[in-house]
């Protein structure tokens, strides 16, 4: 039988580290720890099952902090349980691995939170691949009442209840306090009850401070056969009279004087002797690996890379069975759909609710998939911090922008994507692969798979000659030469859609006796500086690039940092204005990216 009064002695042993932590490190969230001692308590030592001895268990418990400004106690259960060994003392200390929010270089952090109100779209990807896998561990995620407001919980809410999803339990530290001031919705709890259940999630409202009202809301979850939202009342900096459900508090740490009287008012005892509940042994599953089959492509036949990309997807998913596709309800154009077609179940649709499948593509890898996430290029922008977070917690998985560039067309400036290369370039970790025809997309596809970290493919809407061979490798951080010469006195280099710009110009310069090699740069980063330098030099130590992108940012920029001081000259083509709806050829040619552009501007830089 659970023992009430041991797990209340846990939850003030975890308020005394907190405060001991928080006053030796000059810094912290003091308050924001004492409101869920309880809840923490009632968790760790309580209701989750895990093995102390094994962050990767593949059937622990998962527990995420999207309220991340608690670490400390999230620390403090780690320490107590037996999972970790650092001297909590050291928190926030330079060469601590207890940072100031939750880091996955602490092995039992999954994944990075701070960022409020992505805690709970993550634990949805890892509820999804709870269920895809026929595994009972249960996911939960403690947030904070002020992240609430945050429209990303809403996108996790509605699709938690539309994949009906049992195994996660969320809980609401609702404290009322927020950073400066009362939340939106205050000691209105009933709000967050209502909206939960209108979501179709089973809901409840509980004292958050009393053990026995927590365990017994966390039993009632195993059987809700929905989706689990447990809203605890509770007092921010519960414990400490002179603090506790003040304004003013958030982020502040007591003085010495402070710290000895808040200490005085909490019983110093010793921790508890708790076992920790044991998870069902178990393994992932060996995933077998077939060989995968290419499809085939005539050479100079028109093929949209966003088709290339999802028949090679499926033929990926096909060869392996830890393969997701994962869309925001554009999968007819992206042409994710053929995973659907083949394997519904390695098939997920997200919907319109790109911030939200991010943060699932996250939860998903974290749990064993390999993850390929796609929407319009566009619409990437809006999950910018989701794709950040993923990665400062070491992400692994692929996204996919279609539709990229002016070349979209007639559907205008809202649906091109032109900013999503200076996105991808600015996130750590990251490899940016932009194909320019099917063969290389199935070729970049197959690297993504093996990549590690965030993968971005960059694919276009309209058509483009297969140039390649199946025989014709992609190696990481590389570029393709596709024409040169001993003569050439100028460099052309397109990305995507504008290689086939620069091959026109190159015929264009023939006419005016300049010779010219054509570069195409499938993969943006990482890139091979030292190569491409070489390369030039050997070339006419001159180059012109276009790109369907935004100069700020873009390959141009990255291709000018790299050549500084080499002698170098570099000519940058790319959209310097908000473009408008035409067609294709058009509009590369009003923008200064098309073949005539390319060839006057490698012209003037030959002759002068």
């Amino acid at each position: 039988m659970v023992n009430v009064r041991e797990l209340q002695k846990a939850a003030n042993v975890l308020r005394r580290d907190v405060i001991l932590m928080t006053s030796k490190a000059g810094s912290g969230h003091l308050t924001s720890c004492l409101s869920c001692a309880e809840i923490m308590s009632a968790l760790f030592f309580n209701e989750m099952k895990y093995d102390i001895k094994n962050p990767f268990q593949i059937n622990n418990d998962e527990f995420i902090l999207s309220k991340g400004h608690a670490a400390p106690i999230l620390y403090a259960c780690l320490n107590r349980s037996g999972c970790i060994k650092d001297d909590l003392s050291d928190l926030r200390k330079s060469k601590s691995r207890l940072e100031g929010h939750p880091m996955p270089s602490l092995e039992w952090v999954k994944v990075a939170t701070g960022s409020l109100g992505q805690g709970l779209s993550v634990g949805i990807g890892m509820a999804l691949a709870g269920k895809l896998q026929k595994r009972k561990f249960r996911v939960f995620v403690l947030v904070g009442d002020s992240e609430m407001s945050e429209g990303s919980n809403y996108e996790a809410m509605q699709l938690a209840s539309h994949y009906k999803l049992d195994n996660i339990c969320l809980i609401i530290d609702a404290n009322r306090l927020g950073q400066r001031g009362e939340t939106m919705a205050a000691n209105n709890v009933k709000i967050y009850e209502q909206r939960f259940k209108s979501f179709g999630w089973s809901s409840e409202i509980i004292d958050g401070h009393s053990i026995s009202e927590i365990l017994s809301s966390l039993s009632n979850t195993k059987s809700s056969g929905k989706p689990s939202a447990i809203i605890a009342k509770t007092l921010k900096g519960k414990g400490v009279s002179f603090i506790e459900d003040k304004d003013g508090w958030h982020g502040r740490v007591l003085t010495k004087k402070e710290m000895d009287l808040a200490l005085s008012e909490i019983p110093e005892v010793k921790f508890p002797k708790i076992t920790i509940k044991k998870p069902e042994k178990g393994k992932a599953k060996r995933i077998e690996f077939n060989k995968i089959h290419s499809n085939s492509y005539e050479i100079c036949a028109e093929v949209a890379t966003r088709f290339a990309y999802g028949k090679a997807l499926a033929q990926l998913a096909k060869a392996r069975k830890d393969v997701i596709a994962i869309d925001a309800e554009v999968s007819n154009s992206t042409y994710s759909e053929e995973v659907k077609k083949q394997a519904q179940e390695q098939f997920i649709e997200a919907y319109i609710a790109e911030q939200n499948m991010i943060s699932m593509a996250l939860g998903l890898s974290k749990k064993g998939f390999n993850v390929f996430a796609s929407t319009f290029a566009a619409f990437l922008t809006r999950a910018h911090d989701q794709i950040r977070m993923a990665s400062l917690s070491n992400g692994d998985f692929t996204i996919c922008g279609s539709h990229a560039g002016v070349s979209v067309g007639e559907d205008g400036p809202s649906q091109m994507g032109l900013e999503d290369i200076a996105l991808f370039r600015s996130i750590p970790n990251s490899s940016i692969f932009y194909p320019s025809d099917a063969l290389s997309t199935e070729k970049l596809v197959a690297l993504a798979a093996i990549t590690k970290g965030i993968k971005y493919i960059r694919t276009t809407r309209p058509g483009t000659p297969v140039i390649y061979k199946h025989n014709d490798e992609f190696p990481l951080g590389d570029f393709k030469i596709v024409r040169e010469t001993q003569k050439d006195k100028v460099v052309l280099i397109g990305s995507g859609i504008t290689v086939f710009e620069a091959l026109k110009a190159r015929v264009m310069l023939k006419q005016y006796t300049i010779e010219s090699a054509v570069l195409d740069l499938y993969c943006i980063k990482p890139f091979d500086a030292k190569k491409f330098i070489e390369f030039v030099e050997k070339h006419g130590k001159k180059v012109v690039i276009a790109e369907d992108h935004y100069p700020e940012g873009g390959i141009g920029e990255m291709l000018t940092n790299l050549v500084s001081n080499t002698g170098i000259i570099v000519e940058k083509l790319a959209i310097k204005e908000i473009p408008h709806s035409g067609k294709k050829d058009e509009l590369l040619a009003n923008y200064n990216i098309n073949a005539e552009a390319i060839m006057k501007a490698a012209k003037k830089l030959v002759k002068g």
